[in-house]
């Protein structure tokens, strides 16, 4: 992964959690950004269209649930990454992330060497812009190139992550995925993810393409059904 072709805005309002993250990112050729709040963000991103967000949750004024809103009204912005960087770790925290259009979640203090895991592994799943021929996935069409599911006539658009997990359960229609093939798969093997993150992106997918299209087998894993009965 050449690393300096990357652009990284990272958003906290303290100081030295910026310092911190920017050094160990700059460290490994990234280029890194600043901005100590959601106004600035905003701002920030319209001017350098970064390949990464990372995103505190818990700034003063407009916190990172309301900053990712406005990131996501940006169309500009459809193809950056937001990773949520929070010291809370309850469920909530993670779906209301989710649910703004997050592509993923890293808990704070971290680790530099699991930092940079982490951000590599998101940045793989970067795809520059080549065309490429949209999947017929039986009842569902997905084109990659635009990140758009198509359900015959109805586009529907999904945050980052949700798209990449959908792709990659389309990719072969029947398979039972493993939750761990599934981590390794989506998230990457040195990613460290929350037991309840699979269901929870499942959840919301299941909300946006219709029940019948993913099946949970039970102890296993998730299958994707391309021509489900109705």
């Amino acid at each position: 992964m050449d690393a300096g072709k990357y652009r990284i805005l990272l958003v906290d309002d303290e100081a030295d959690i910026l310092a911190f993250i920017g050094y160990n990112l700059k460290k490994e050729g990234y280029i890194v950004y600043t901005a100590s709040d959601g106004i600035e963000a905003i701002r920030q991103a319209r001017k350098l269209l970064p390949h990464l967000i990372i995103l505190d949750v818990m700034m003063p004024g407009m916190d990172g649930i309301e900053t990712c809103h406005e990131l996501k009204r940006i169309p500009e912005l459809s193809r950056s990454i937001i990773a949520f960087l929070t010291a809370r770790s309850e469920d909530y925290s993670q779906l209301a992330g989710f649910d703004a259009g997050g592509d993923d979640y890293i808990a704070k203090p971290i680790k530099p060497n699991l930092l940079v895991s982490r951000v590599k592994a998101l940045l793989r799943r970067y795809r520059d812009s080549d065309v490429l021929v949209p999947i017929d996935g039986g009842g569902l069409r997905i084109d990659r190139d635009r990140y758009v599911i198509w359900r015959q006539d109805e586009k529907i658009e999904l945050p980052r992550k949700e798209f990449e997990l959908l792709d990659f359960l389309m990719s072969r229609p029947h398979k039972v995925f493993t939750r761990s093939e599934i981590f390794s798969g989506v998230w990457g093997n040195d990613v460290v993810v929350g037991d309840r993150t699979i269901d929870v992106h499942i959840r919301k997918l299941r909300e946006k393409i219709g029940e019948k299209y993913i099946h949970t087998v039970k102890g296993v894993g998730y299958k994707y059904i391309p021509d489900p009965a109705d």
